[in-house]
């Protein structure tokens, strides 16, 4: 190919990418699978590293996450970044909108939730996005473009329009959708690092990170509220200006309505007070403006606040009850941790009945007593907390919490290590760090197996089944199949993905054996040093302490770690069942059908079924025995049954023999 038809080639794939991107991020509508983006993405990245002069800034490709940043640049914004007077009363909104009519007549309003997140500007030229900023003390703010770029619906090139000429800035909200704050949130704790407050804080938190890697691999988002007027804009409505952003490819805050007067406004506000409950994001009150811009220009703002706009906040929704107990709960890592057991109550959309306490410390901070009556809220709506007791309702049957000396689950004596804030049991055969650890090999983002849920886990470990995780590669169909609602096939199911999960990884398996202090990035980070499991064993502290990413004492976990003979018996016993322990096994097979979904029907005349599986597996991919939505192909041989009508009503795409042998060669 010459360099003229990759260039042609290469504009169509962004130009397709940066559609499929807004209908994914944006609109939440895709027309394509996930199969035939990965292959838009690969061609495009197969073309980029063949002509590597050709790659641009705004490319899809350059989404992923660059060099390490020794910190952040400051820039001066365009215009003035200002924050918002808030206000919890309606008499306040009334005073508002009385002196917006004083001043400038009668005006309409645009309403938008207020997203609880971080504000961020964002610089394009001629459509393409050039700069993003924090809002800083308004004046200037830290230049976090590279972080941004990683944010996946804020677009890098807008599409052709009236707005992808000349200089557009757009002021908006870069926000963790709740269910990648729960995902981290959780992640953090089988690390045992301080989980977030809220997403807001883990957005900020997030995108002060030095390495936008990183960053990438949290799922964060934007929406706009507030582009600048632009030169040569004609209209004089803030609300015909957003959707032509809408229609540019940039997000903005759904469910936005123009109102004619105050009370409108004010029924917005009434309707969303319980509906944000479900929404994907955090929403904490509405934001109300002027939609005029001229009017907004000759009302103009204070020193620190515009005069045409004012923001609504919810109150913290909270609730009283009662503290009925306080149990321990026992990770993997055999931290025990008090967890409260409330009378439930329904606060922020859903019922709570539990809430964590952190440590024995915390409960004498917050003064709590079983008994007590006391003050819930959702962190972020999400994260039920114990606020505080409410002493003055004491009756005198309340009981003082103290921490007890042995494990609550195997009676083992607790330790507490200096500098440590847990207590801790150290018994590896207790049955509560068991089925937490096991639970955790299995998890998707380690060794993934398939049909391996925490009930199972719960009765493979009490039937005595179970007794560690090399256990599971010993487990037959036979002691499968007896267990309750274990049946034939989900029996076989289970034992397909065992056998998967041989394949997964290094990085995978080691962040598996769930050593501590050692998450998915450290995993990473060791995987990049160590090409095996012996050679990061034979590791020294002073080498382990080099590795980025590797403090002192995550180092000094790893070493204990594999200074315990029980753990060097686990890995010797993996390596036997033929777990993947070596980042060569998976350089020499390459990991091309990661994230796809296989089913077989039919005879197959190269291989059978069960080896066609299992080189899908060695390639990263999953075979399931039923179709849905979900899988990716079919693959149909000889006498097709059912599965074959079945993929053809949902749509699912059906390959040939033929095909599938050249997917597993990477064509």
């Amino acid at each position: 190919m010459d360099k003229k038809e990759a260039i042609r080639e290469i504009e169509e794939l962004r130009e397709k990418i940066n559609y499929h991107n807004h209908r994914y991020y944006v609109l939440a509508q895709p027309v394509i699978s996930d199969a035939e983006y990965d292959a838009l993405m690969r061609r495009l990245i197969e073309l980029e590293e063949q002509f590597p002069d050709l790659i641009t800034p705004d490319s899809p490709t350059q989404r992923v996450g660059g060099a390490l940043l020794k910190g952040f640049v400051q820039v001066r914004h365009e215009e003035r970044m200002m924050s918002l007077d808030n206000t919890y009363s309606e008499d306040d909104l009334r005073e508002f909108d009385r002196r917006v009519r004083q001043a400038v007549g009668d005006q309409a309003y645009v309403v938008q939730q207020k997203i609880d997140g971080v504000a961020v500007s964002l610089r394009y030229e001629d459509g393409i996005f050039t700069r993003g900023a924090t809002r800083g003390d308004g004046q200037t703010g830290d230049d976090i473009t590279a972080n941004l770029r990683t944010v996946k619906s804020i677009p890098l090139r807008l599409f052709e329009g009236p707005l992808s000429k000349g200089v557009l800035i757009v002021r908006g909200e870069v926000y963790m959708p709740k269910e990648e704050f729960a995902r981290i949130n959780n992640e953090r704790e089988e690390e045992e690092l301080e989980v977030f407050a809220n997403p807001r804080n883990a957005t900020a938190g997030s995108l002060k990170l030095l390495d936008s890697r990183e960053v990438a691999k949290r799922k964060l988002a934007f929406m706009a509220h507030s582009p600048l007027r632009p030169e040569g804009w004609q209209s004089d409505s803030l609300y015909d200006l957003l959707e032509a952003l809408k229609q540019a490819g940039i997000p903005i805050i759904p469910n936005m309505r123009r109102c004619d007067d105050l009370r409108k406004v004010l029924e917005y506000i009434h309707d969303w007070e319980n509906e944000r409950f479900g929404a994907p994001y955090a929403v904490d009150g509405v934001v109300i403006k002027v939609d005029s811009l001229p009017a907004q220009a000759e009302l103009g703002h204070t020193a620190k606040s515009p005069r045409w706009s004012v923001a609504y906040k919810y109150q913290p929704e909270q609730a009283t009850t009662r503290l009925l107990d306080i149990q321990l709960s026992v990770s993997r890592t055999g931290s025990v941790n008090p967890v409260a057991i409330l009378d439930p109550v329904f606060i922020s959309g859903t019922t709570v009945s539990r809430a964590g306490l952190f440590n024995e410390s915390e409960i004498r901070r917050r003064n709590l007593r079983i008994g007590d009556w006391v003050l819930v809220e959702k962190g972020g709506e999400i994260i039920p907390q114990v606020i505080k007791s409410i002493p003055e309702r004491r009756d005198g049957s309340e009981r003082e919490f103290h921490m007890p000396t042995h494990c609550p689950v195997c009676g083992s004596k607790l330790v507490k290590y200096p500098r440590d804030v847990a207590y801790r049991c150290i018994n590896a055969d207790c049955p509560a760090i068991l089925k937490s650890s096991l639970s955790h090999y299995a998890s998707r983002g380690a060794a993934d197996i398939d049909g391996m849920g925490e009930k199972l886990i719960i009765q493979l470990v009490d039937e005595g089944l179970v007794k560690s995780i090399a256990d599971i590669y010993d487990l037959t169909r036979e002691e499968l199949i007896a267990l309750e609602r274990m049946g034939a096939k989900s029996t076989d199911y289970l034992l397909k993905g065992i056998e998967g999960s041989k394949h997964r990884p290094f990085e995978r398996i080691l962040f598996g054996l769930g050593i501590r202090f050692v998450g998915a990035t450290g995993a990473r980070a060791l995987v990049s040093r160590f090409k095996d499991i012996d050679e990061l064993m034979d590791a020294d502290l002073d080498e382990l302490s080099e590795i980025e990413g590797i403090g002192p004492v995550t180092a000094q976990s790893i070493r204990d770690f594999f200074d315990n003979p029980r753990n060097l018996e686990l890995i010797e016993r993996l390596h036997k069942a033929g777990v993947n322990f070596s980042t060569e096994k998976i350089d020499e097979i390459n990991q091309t059908l990661s994230g796809l979904s296989f089913v077989f029907t039919g005879g197959l005349e190269k291989m059978s079924r069960e080896k066609a599986g299992q080189e899908v597996l060695k390639r990263g991919g999953k075979v399931s025995s039923s179709v849905s939505k979900k899988t990716d192909y079919v693959v149909a041989g000889a006498d097709p049954g059912s599965k074959f009508e079945k993929a053809s009503t949902l749509g699912v795409k059906i390959i040939s023999e033929q095909e599938f042998l050249r997917l597993l060669e990477g064509k």
